[in-house]
């Protein structure tokens, strides 16, 4: 078995905007980062990953890049930048940065040069098309609403955006692309970070001739995932970005899998013929979503088992799973899995402990560790996300949803859930900022912050540290065999780990209301070890699980 860095690592993602402040512009920036990296070492992560920093006109909040090779100048300078890297790995913490190359600005100077004219050098860089009578080359629907082609009236062609029209999707079939992708980033590994997140990077191949997606009625766009989430040349592509950018480095690369399952992501994250280290997969992320993910259903317990053990038993032996509830595209897991109101302290836990006991790399999301919840926000005017007022926009103007109906909406699923600034302390605006917040704090700060974390030894942030060093101090979490019981059980999430004679009982209580603990034939308590738990010890054999209680046993 291979024992990469990565495999016994801990990563914690921050969202620069929404991280710190330190001049009072109301934006996150990177010397507010500097500020708190004792903080994070602190914590016991062991890997920082940030979200774009670069040069970017942020109509995407940074994932629209106008220029690879510079520090946005809401965030600071690469000198800020530089301090940063020094100051992670002076702790011990390494730096993973995010890739985004499925797309550009279209502030971008290859794309400024693109939409010149039909013969400029830079036209190929990227997906360009007549219309087809008159309209759209074909029916795909952007990933924020509306069709995924903008007409250029300078050249009459229309470009290919999978996401905001400012997002310009690049042509990887073009050799020079790719080549300009690599120097790119090797120019980031020669400067000394630790490794990529790939920005939907299972979408950089597109399906010859960009067919459309068959039909639905009443509707004029439709998704085309079928054409680009997995495309003929994607693995080509992956592996000549193995050979050519990353051979020579030992880096953790994470590829943002949109519609992939486990066979997919095993052929990527292979150990012999992968080209990835991990992906992150999102089926446990619809689970609460219906045709779209604005369509609320409840989810299940029994589901979210299911989905989680289909990829640890698929990858088990075969790759690697990253294993996360919630990043800067999804709304806080603690208001979506868990309970944030009477038992916040308890379900953050439990969640925590499921995360950290499966196999697989932890990712914990900013504010995860202090057990940070969604936002109400009162009126759309309060959002700040492209995705989220595109689909307001459509819901309330083009399907005649009522506002109110379309704002209870947001506030269950609206990625600014998870981008309301981190709550530092319970002064004015969290003590995000001293001015005006780029997006309003969550009102709970005054209770819900980092000081009062960490002034209280049974906050959620020393728990989180705790499964950190129970992680490092136990092979068998890192690199047991997971099984699954009692798989139809409503309200559990049972689980065993084992290496060797190593044998770890992982019982989690997904219920407000205690529940009496019958465990399978052949298993018993009698012996065992209580390793870690979210409550009171009450005694190795107690009879029940309290409500959101989390154990983990170590069996005799």
């Amino acid at each position: 078995m291979q024992q990469p860095w990565w495999k016994e690592s801990v990563v914690y993602q921050i969202y620069p905007r929404s991280f710190c402040d330190s001049n009072g512009d109301g934006v996150g920036d990177l010397r507010g980062i500097i500020s708190k990296l004792d903080y994070l070492h602190a914590l016991g992560i062991d890997v920082v990953w940030l979200s774009p920093v670069y040069k970017s006109p942020n109509d995407d909040n940074g994932y629209d890049i106008s220029d690879y090779q510079d520090i946005m100048d809401e965030f600071g300078t690469l000198a800020d930048w530089d301090e940063l890297l020094a100051g992670l790995h002076a702790r011990g913490i390494k730096l993973v940065m995010d890739l985004v190359v499925n797309h550009t600005s279209d502030e971008h100077r290859w794309f400024v040069e693109a939409r010149q004219s039909k013969d400029n050098p830079y036209r190929d860089y990227y997906i360009w098309r007549p219309g087809r009578e008159g309209h759209e080359p074909n029916n795909w629907e952007s990933h924020f609403s509306g069709s995924a082609w903008q007409l250029d009236e300078a050249t009459g062609e229309y470009y290919l955006h999978l996401f905001s029209r400012k997002q310009p999707d690049l042509n990887w079939e073009n050799p020079q692309v790719r080549a300009e992708v690599f120097q790119m980033m090797r120019w980031w590994l020669d400067k000394g970070i630790d490794g990529f997140r790939m920005d939907v990077i299972n979408m950089i191949s597109k399906a010859p001739g960009l067919p459309d997606a068959p039909a639905v009625p009443g509707q004029r766009y439709v998704y085309g995932g079928q054409h680009f989430l997995y495309g003929p040349r994607l693995l080509e592509f992956l592996h000549e970005m193995k050979r050519e950018a990353l051979a020579g480095y030992d880096v953790l690369t994470v590829g943002e899998t949109p519609g992939i399952g486990p066979q997919q992501a095993s052929e990527l994250t292979d150990p012999e013929k992968g080209v990835l280290s991990m992906v992150f997969q999102f089926e446990h992320m619809g689970l609460d979503g219906g045709a779209s993910k604005w369509e609320q259903r409840p989810w299940s317990l029994v589901e979210l088992k299911q989905v989680m053990t289909r990829w640890q038993q698929g990858l088990e032996g075969r790759g690697w799973n990253s294993v996360y509830l919630n990043n800067h595209d999804h709304p806080r897991a603690l208001s979506r899995f868990g309970d944030d109101g009477v038992y916040r302290v308890q379900s953050a836990k439990l969640l925590a402990t499921l995360t950290h006991l499966l196999q697989g790399t932890p990712y914990i999301y900013q504010g995860e560790e202090i057990g940070m919840t969604n936002v109400s926000f009162p009126a759309i005017d309060d959002y700040r996300d492209i995705e989220t007022l595109n689909a307001y926009r459509e819901m309330v103007t083009e399907r005649g949803i009522a506002p109110e109906a379309a704002l209870a909406s947001l506030r269950v699923k609206s990625r600014d859930n998870a981008r309301t600034p981190v709550q530092w302390d319970a002064s004015p605006n969290a003590g995000f900022t001293s001015g005006q917040p780029w997006i309003q704090v969550n009102s709970n700060y005054l209770t819900i912050n980092a000081s009062q974390a960490l002034a209280d030894p049974d906050s959620i942030f020393y728990y989180y540290r705790r499964l950190i060093d129970l992680r490092k101090a136990n092979p068998v979490i890192v690199y047991g065999r997971y099984e699954l019981l009692l798989a139809e059980h409503p309200q559990l999430y049972a689980f065993t780990r084992t290496l060797d004679d190593d044998r770890l009982l992982v019982l989690l209580n997904f219920s407000a209301g205690p529940l009496a603990l019958e465990l399978p034939a052949g298993l018993s308590l009698a012996g065992s070890e209580l390793l870690i738990g979210n409550y009171p010890a009450e005694g190795a054999e107690a009879a029940s699980l309290r409500p959101y209680e989390a154990r983990v046993y170590r069996l005799r």
